[in-house]
């Protein structure tokens, strides 16, 4: 599937807090399927305050987990249920078949249902939001020992889709913390990390470093996960915004993007070209003040990024510690600025937002994700949050852009069970 965009469910806004949203869905489960869930599971989206295209180069990153989740209710097929037919085709019975369903559906109503046998499984095998869970299940079934038996699942999600807040990586969290529950199987949180994204290098397509994953699976409420994406070796650093009288407020640009799409990967194999031409194994090795006269003209910028970008995020992580919150603001000006010149992802919607978030008051601004649409991120102000937002979405329509939707975030926990 690499190379193809893999749509996703959409994200459904709500103000209900975790076990509200906990309660509706295992009814909502007992509507489709016929009795309850053995339990319900969630993991959340992440911003990435700073560290961009830095993990799949060894580096470092600091994300946090925010306050929107991609939530599933799941149940283990019971052994009275083995025998069933399935519709599937002949020799397809209950036990080693996985029903999927989401709340999203493309015409606005009713669900979206997907279907696969796990003997067999393979890329490109499920399509759609599926693929997600699906690749999930592949990678645990590829395991030592691990028999993933059938199971049902429904699928409910408030992370924005194509936001560059880690809708995807969300929903594969959420499958794997079910599972890693249901089938006793007590993978730790880094080796979940390692599997989710194999699932979605190997079965989704999609190039992906390690950081969202982690940051759902590992974070917690009023810090950053400061990550080593080589060792995986993680630490919680306090960001304590409200003591501050600061919020970070998401400006998602409505500009979709897909990491299966062909940027993405580009970025990540000229780093790897570039690493080679310097002798190293990956650009984390590469000294500071190396001469990159050496590479051609686009590499070298692409490499400059890199080296830049770690060398940003250690240094907010020291004026964290130093608790200067609002110091950090001008490393995501630097942020922003080495990704949209050098890195070249970002777009004039995100650049937008950044500008005019930056002219309304905000600290900081910078665009977070994978780029090439998505969202920016703003530290602002939290009294002047909402006029931020209101320059922003003015700005756009100016512009005659897509209306952008502006939302505060603040950081929360990572996944786990919530009934």
């Amino acid at each position: 599937m690499t190379g193809q965009h893999t749509p996703q469910p959409a994200a459904r806004q709500t103000g209900q807090d975790d076990a509200a949203r906990a309660e509706e869905l295992s009814r909502r489960f007992a509507e489709v399927y016929g009795h309850a869930p053995d339990g319900v599971w969630r993991a959340p989206g992440r911003v990435n305050l700073i560290g961009e295209h830095t993990d799949y180069n060894d580096g470092f990153v600091l994300p946090f987990a925010i306050d929107r989740s991609a939530m599933v209710a799941v149940r283990l097929r019971r052994d009275a249920e083995q025998g069933r037919r399935t519709g599937q085709g002949e020799g397809a019975t209950g036990h080693d078949v996985v029903d999927l369903a989401s709340t999203y559906a493309p015409d606005g109503g009713g669900l979206s249902r997907a279907r696969f046998r796990i003997p067999g499984l393979a890329p490109g095998a499920v399509g759609g939001w599926g693929a997600y869970p699906a690749g999930v299940v592949h990678v645990l079934a590829g395991l030592d020992g691990v028999e993933v038996p059938g199971f049902e699942l429904l699928l409910d999600s408030t992370v924005p889709v194509g936001a560059g807040l880690s809708s995807s990586h969300a929903v594969e969290v959420a499958a794997i913390v079910a599972l890693n529950d249901l089938l006793g199987l007590e993978l730790d949180r880094p080796e979940m990390a390692r599997l989710t994204q194999r699932a979605e290098n190997e079965f989704v397509g999609a190039p992906t470093g390690i950081m969202d994953q982690s940051a759902s699976l590992r974070g917690r409420a009023g810090a950053a996960l400061f990550l080593d994406c080589r060792t995986q070796e993680a630490e919680l650093v306090p960001l304590p915004l409200a003591r501050h009288g600061l919020a970070v407020l998401v400006i998602d640009t409505k500009v979709a993007h897909s990491h299966a799409d062909g940027g993405y990967a580009a970025r990540r194999a000229s780093c790897e070209r570039g690493a080679a031409a310097l002798g190293t194994a990956s650009l984390r090795d590469v000294p500071d003040g190396t001469d990159l006269s050496g590479l051609d003209e686009e590499t070298a910028r692409r490499v400059r990024h890199v080296l830049s970008e770690n060398r940003r995020v250690l240094e907010t992580v020291r004026r964290l510690r130093a608790g200067d919150v609002r110091g950090i603001g001008e490393l995501l000006v630097a942020s922003h600025a080495s990704m949209r010149d050098d890195y070249e992802i970002s777009c004039p919607e995100l650049d937008l937002a950044v500008d005019t978030a930056l002219a309304a008051g905000a600290a900081g601004a910078r665009m977070t994700g994978g780029g090439f649409g998505g969202s920016a991120i703003a530290l602002v102000p939290a009294a002047r949050a909402e006029q931020v937002g209101n320059a922003v979405a003015e700005a756009f329509a100016d512009r005659g852009h897509r209306a952008p939707d502006v939302f505060v975030v603040v950081p929360g926990e990572g996944a786990g069970r919530v009934r």
